[in-house]
């Protein structure tokens, strides 16, 4: 039994049973990777995965049981490694963070600019993408931290969660708008125009739909979008009104524009913070969460993290 024959089964699993995507992503060939499966389940005398012909098909009773202990003992491995720098290079390394556009773009980079001055030896990976594949990310331990307002709050119990901030959804419109004129906006005001804003099942989008849903209304939602940049170019070209993250405006650079803070339109949302149950963070990560906020020291981490 070796490390190459365990993380050949985690890949396959990840890979949805597809050996050659599973064989790409480790660098290897298919036929090495079926006969590092074979080995493996000769020498536990279990077989490990359902067949079809060459085709994997899904695993057995017995491989679901043992997968875990496949992943528990990769796992512990990269901890290992990561321990081991603890000591070694107690101040430099490699902090991955996945998180949106939103987040990435007006709501870290103060937070990073900090960072980076108290560990310059530190290199940051952010990787910019949806809630869903944070999530995805995290349980494959392909990072340390993510943060998003959907998709990590649901029920994970891979996954540990904290409040990072609160913000709400605002109206963007051209500077001359007629809105600008009333003092208190409805739901039903807003949808007499045509509206642009975040796709689904980013940046609270659906709390936007519940909010509209509420107060009986249809919104004639003319296009969406990933981020607020987009949303805010095709409100400059007269597409339509936005409605953005009030955090994504900027006064200064948004020249042209203006933004409507109504608090009473649409609920507040909460932006998580994210890590993975046993994934092991160096120092300069629990720093990096203290820098997002200071209520998340080491010790109130590590103790949400050891909960069953």
């Amino acid at each position: 039994m070796n490390f190459q024959q365990l993380r050949i089964v985690r890949e396959v699993v990840r890979r949805q049973f597809n050996l050659t995507e599973a064989s790409n992503a480790l660098f290897t060939s298919q036929s090495g990777a079926s006969k590092h499966i074979r080995d493996l389940e000769d020498e536990l005398g279990v077989v490990l995965f359902e067949r079809r012909g060459k085709r994997l098909l899904g695993l057995t009773p017995a491989g679901t049981t043992l997968f875990e202990t496949v992943e528990r003992i990769l796992l512990d491995s990269e901890n290992l490694k990561r321990l081991a720098q603890q000591w070694v290079h107690e101040d430099q390394g490699r902090l991955r963070i996945a998180t949106t556009h939103t987040q990435a773009r007006y709501v870290l980079p103060r937070i990073i600019a900090r960072f980076r001055r108290d560990f310059p030896r530190v290199h940051l990976e952010l990787q910019q993408c949806g809630p869903g594949e944070i999530v995805s990310l995290l349980r494959a331990g392909k990072v340390d931290i993510g943060m998003a307002t959907e998709a990590l709050g649901e029920a994970h119990g891979e996954l540990v969660t904290f409040p990072f901030h609160q913000w709400q959804h605002g109206l963007v419109v051209p500077e001359d708008h007629p809105l600008r004129d009333v003092d208190t906006l409805t739901l039903q005001e807003i949808a007499r125009y045509p509206i642009v804003t975040y796709h689904e099942g980013f940046t609270g989008r659906s709390r936007i739909d519940q909010a509209f849903a509420s107060a009986g209304v249809t919104p004639d939602v003319v296009m969406s979008a990933l981020d607020a940049d987009v949303i805010k170019t095709y409100v400059e070209l007269g597409l339509g009104i936005g409605i953005i993250a009030s955090v994504a405006f900027d006064a200064g650079r948004d020249v042209g524009l203006a933004m409507l803070e109504q608090d009473h339109l649409f609920p507040r949302n909460t932006t998580l913070i994210a890590l993975r149950r046993g994934h092991v963070l160096r120092n300069f990560a629990y720093r990096f969460l203290e820098c997002c906020s200071p209520e998340l020291n080491g010790e109130t981490v590590q103790a949400a993290l050891s909960r069953p």
